[in-house]
């Protein structure tokens, strides 16, 4: 199967999104991609010019941008187009927020990415979310998501060879201990979430609950269940908004999966199913004691494939800190097996009312794209509806700890999704393979390095 959703987009002007920037007196506009990374590209632009018709436009190349701002060696870019070129940026007119910290009336708007003739760019993370979403479409299937997005606050930080440690709060004390679903260590950074909230709402994002995680100053957000390419821009805000309003309370706001040694990773679980477009039913009803074989063959694809997807759930060398198994890493599953109400495996099926069903994959780390991790779980269960491949028996105890039957590392990750082609038709060919080349660039540079382990325990012994 080859998925070859490259449609021209329609890039003329949205009468919508001009009046939304007018009513809101709007004097700059963002205009903001999503590279491979998570990472926000774009350009800024006065608001007359942007209501004017002026289109925005960046190189292609982004998206082959590695986090530290390198590019691939071009022996392993065999689909690159290497004169780079143009795309327009091309507004969603459902993906306009406002930026309610800046001084001046100002817009942040997500785009989508078209080439000159029209033609999707198949690098674009986003991009790849919709190709999933077609394959539902075209079923009379709808995904619903739910993200739970966990984070750290921390204390400022400039040097990167300094540990990071957990924010002083209210009290005037850090936290020295684990205080899970606490209230008052919540209520220890109640300025800052008070003002989050306001920033939130005015933004339009759709929170749902609050509370602390297991490690010293981790939080945990919960979004209200949706439309994915909506919820995903969400994410992408939440984290900007996150980030610049611990900025202003005198803190980091963090999303590395593993940002201390001694503290549990932070995860973006996703809550996922499936329902009819037109009923609004959901697709995955059923009791724990009969479960339907839609719903099934869905958690057998993500078995099947979710080995073969890990690149976009754990991105980062950092990534896989939290996937190790040890007593340190909290409830991070190492697993792809299943179980009903039952966090030690890696898709939990929350009890819950029939019309309510639905997996939780926490797999994710916080720090994955939104848009590709999401394509990747929803591409996994499609295949496994496609194929109807049938799941192994749901775990009724604890995963066996230091089980792991996932790969282990980034390499051997992307290894294994080099070898998968279901995945790489349904994602993209294109994409997948520079996603490739992007990530074997980042390991080369972090293998560069030298940590202050190998100074510690071989400067003086080898």
């Amino acid at each position: 199967m080859t998925v070859t959703n490259t449609a021209p987009i329609d890039n003329s002007r949205n009468e919508e999104l001009d009046a939304w920037i007018r009513e809101h007196g709007i004097t700059e506009v963002e205009c903001l991609v999503s590279d491979i990374t998570g990472v926000l590209k774009g350009k800024i632009m006065p608001a007359d010019k942007y209501l004017r018709g002026g289109r925005p436009r960046l190189p292609d190349s982004v998206f082959i941008q590695t986090v530290t701002g390198d590019y691939p060696e071009d022996e392993h870019l065999g689909f690159w187009n290497f004169s780079e070129l143009d795309m327009q940026l091309v507004a969603d007119p459902h993906a306009a927020y406002l930026v309610p910290w800046a001084e001046e009336p100002t817009a942040q708007v997500i785009h989508d990415c078209c080439y000159m003739n029209g033609k999707a760019v198949e690098l674009s993370p986003r991009h790849v979310l919709k190709r999933v979403l077609a394959l539902y479409e075209e079923r009379g299937w709808k995904p619903v998501v739910a993200p739970e997005i966990e984070f750290y606050l921390v204390k400022t930080n400039t040097d990167a060879d300094y540990p990071l440690e957990p924010p002083v709060g209210r009290s005037g004390r850090q936290e020295t201990g684990r205080q899970s679903y606490s209230i008052d260590a919540v209520n220890e950074f109640d300025p800052l979430f008070e003002e989050m909230y306001d920033f939130c709402e005015q933004q339009g994002l759709g929170i749902d609950t609050l509370i602390h995680e297991e490690g010293a100053g981790q939080m945990e957000i919960n979004f209200q269940h949706g439309d994915p390419l909506f919820l995903a821009d969400q994410v992408v805000i939440f984290k900007r908004t996150m980030r610049e309003t611990a900025l202003r309370h005198g803190m980091y706001a963090t999303f590395m999966a593993k940002p201390m040694a001694d503290e549990p990773g932070s995860a973006m679980h996703i809550h996922q199913s499936v329902i009819n477009a037109e009923t609004g039913e959901n697709l995955f009803a059923s009791l724990p004691s009969e479960p339907n074989n839609l719903f099934t063959h869905y958690i057998g694809g993500l078995q099947h494939y979710m080995a073969a997807a890990m690149p976009f759930f754990a991105p980062n060398v950092n990534s896989w800190r939290r996937l190790m198994p040890s007593s340190s890493a909290g409830s991070a599953p190492t697993n792809a097996e299943w179980g009903y109400d039952n966090r030690t495996v890696g898709l939990r099926v929350p009890i819950d009312v029939p019309e309510a069903t639905r997996v939780e994959n926490r797999l994710p780390g916080v720090d994955a794209n939104p848009y590709l991790a999401m394509a990747a779980t929803l591409a996994c269960g499609y295949l496994g509806i496609l194929h109807q491949l049938e799941p192994r028996p749901p775990l009724v105890h604890s995963s066996p700890h230091g089980a792991f039957s996932l790969p282990s590392n980034v390499l051997n990750a992307l290894d294994l999704l080099r070898e998968c082609q279901p995945l790489i038709d349904i994602l993209g060919e294109r994409f997948v393979h520079s996603y490739i080349a992007v990530k074997h660039a980042e390991y080369d540079a972090y293998f560069h390095v030298i940590s202050s382990w190998e100074r510690e325990h071989l400067l003086l012994r080898m």
